[in-house]
């Protein structure tokens, strides 16, 4: 396991940072680029919707669920 990396985003206009492993950014990347947006939009988007906890971890949890979903719709296919 990586130690976490620290990167600043503008987001609602004050700056702000987040550290994350290289696995979570690199997933991170991937599923804003799925999502035709910015890494810094799709981090503005987890924090609105976020309810307490620090930033990093809603996205870390954000990322986890995305994935969780995507496993449980292959899942339903396949049965």
């Amino acid at each position: 396991m990586s130690r976490p990396v620290k990167r600043s985003f503008t987001i609602a206009g004050h700056r702000t940072s987040i550290s994350l492993e290289a696995s979570f950014w690199e997933a991170l990347k991937t599923l804003a680029a799925e999502e035709h947006l910015p890494v810094a939009q799709l981090i503005a988007r987890i924090d609105q919707g976020r309810e307490g906890g620090g930033l990093s971890s809603a996205v870390r949890v954000w990322i986890l669920n995305k994935y969780r979903y995507g496993a449980a719709k292959k899942i339903e296919r396949t049965a």
